[in-house]
């Protein structure tokens, strides 16, 4: 392939899949976490021991293949990808190579489309324990409870431009994982490899090892871009090969020279014969991000409100209890003032304990005129972190919106003839001065009143 950007970056993403047992064994995928407790002859790799294949993540890998656009092969074929290394106790990992599950998928991030080579099932291997460090330890310790953990594998073609699109791409392809429910953050593990390389070096490719979170993903891949471009100034000829991230000291050292795909000698596992894939033909989809955006577009919600509501699965969900209060003002709600109280407090979407059902009360007492969307707002930052009845603590409060005409009238006139200088600076034609007489109307109103009608009424003094 001819590159002909600054920075060229493809991701091989590793996505452990939610089920119960191991890929080839019965071995529960989660439980102690004492060392090698959750392991068997098939997953240790003993001679004589016998891999079964797990229907389950056969079904969740298909899934996540179809909702990526893949053209799904006939048949499920494994193959023993050899290399000897601590972590797999046979010396080989059961993969796919020759005839991957997906092919030739895609997956949309704001603004561009990024296609996906290929989608494989393959096991896991074990765990490292470096005690001193993965550079100061004397030894290494194995750990083989996640040995045979079900992995599905996305290899997306080299079409990042920079760390923060490969940090996007990392967002919208978990937010996939989570529509289809194959995934469980905090319960199940991704990781990423990001092969990276710059036009200064003639696009030689570094390839940098499981980085284990998004904005980690961003950070590796920066300071990596750095280190080539500043290799390429000092005029040092850089290799192709494999580079470890510390996230710790925030720079990447070398590990090996990179293999190539004929270094590890793949063969067919003669112990697991082809399956036919037509029993998996029909499997059904979830709603994903796009559909979901088009049925919110339908109901009146905006374009763009629609599209950033659905790119965050907790948040949708969430909405979605609260839609038919009013679709078009609860996503401006959700997405603005929900999100902004979120941000202040510093809560994901995940962590919220908000009731929906006060939400769409509140949304609808805006909607009705009951209360200002200042006073709304006032509430919102309250209601975000403590559970009460909206339309009682209005009332306790005497948070309704003013509707005495004759109130508001007076506050008006009141705010006139105590500002004459504003008044004087709007006559002469400073149109901001208008928005000190509203404040000073809404002061006099403690909040209540609405700023809409206020203007109209102070206009009509100012004439």
């Amino acid at each position: 392939m001819k590159f002909e950007k600054d920075v060229v970056i493809g991701l091989e993403i590793h996505v452990e899949l939610n089920t119960k047992t191991k890929l080839f064994c019965s071995c529960p995928t989660q439980g102690s976490d004492a060392p090698n407790s959750r392991t068997c002859p098939v997953c240790l790799g003993m001679p004589g021991s016998r891999p079964v294949l797990n229907k389950e993540a056969v079904h969740k890998s298909m899934m996540l293949a179809k909702a990526l656009g893949c053209r799904i092969a006939d048949k499920l074929v494994f193959s023993r990808k050899s290399y000897f290394y601590p972590d797999l106790a046979k010396n080989y990992q059961i993969t796919q190579y020759e005839k991957p599950l997906g092919e030739k998928g895609k997956l949309d991030i704001d603004g561009a489309r990024i296609e996906i080579t290929r989608v494989h099932m393959e096991e896991d291997p074990a765990s490292l324990i470096h005690p001193g460090g993965m550079s100061g330890s004397g030894y290494v310790l194995v750990d083989y409870n996640r040995s045979g953990n079900p992995l599905c594998e996305v290899v997306t073609e080299p079409q990042l431009e920079s760390p923060r699109q490969a940090r996007e791409f990392m967002d919208a392809f978990e937010t996939l994982l989570l529509y289809l429910g194959i995934f469980e953050p905090g319960k199940n593990i991704i990781k990423a490899d990001a092969n990276v390389s710059v036009k200064e070096t003639g696009y030689v490719r570094a390839e940098v090892k499981n980085i284990s979170s998004f904005k980690e993903i961003e950070r590796a891949l920066s300071y990596e871009i750095e280190r080539q471009r500043r290799s390429a100034k000092e005029g040092l000829v850089l290799h192709q090969e494999t580079r470890a991230w510390n996230p710790e000291k925030g720079f990447t050292t070398g590990l090996r020279t990179k293999e190539t795909e004929e270094d590890y000698g793949y063969i067919f596992d003669p112990d697991l014969v082809p399956v036919e894939l037509s029993s998996f033909e029909n499997i059904e989809l979830p709603e994903l991000p796009s559909d979901k955006a088009g049925k919110y577009k339908a109901k009146g919600v905006a374009a763009e409100d629609a599209k950033v509501i659905t790119q965050d699965f907790h948040l949708s969900r969430f909405f979605d209890k609260v839609i038919d209060s009013d679709p078009a003002l609860a996503a401006r709600w959700v997405r603005r003032e929900l999100v902004r109280a979120m941000n202040y407090n510093n809560l994901l979407s995940s962590e919220l304990k908000i009731d929906p059902s006060e939400l769409k009360r509140l949304i609808l007492m805006i909607k009705e005129g009951k209360i200002t969307e200042k006073t709304g707002q006032k509430i919102m930052d309250k209601l975000i972190l403590e559970r009460f009845d909206v339309a009682r603590y209005v009332k306790d409060n005497d948070l309704g919106a003013s509707g005495d005409n004759s109130e508001l009238e007076l506050f008006c006139r009141q705010a006139v003839e105590e500002n004459q200088a504003a008044v004087s600076d709007y006559m002469s034609g400073k149109e901001i001065a208008l928005n000190f007489l509203l404040g000073a109307v809404m002061k006099k109103s403690r909040g209540k009143a609405d700023p809409k009608q206020i203007k109209e009424m102070l206009l009509a003094h100012l004439k």
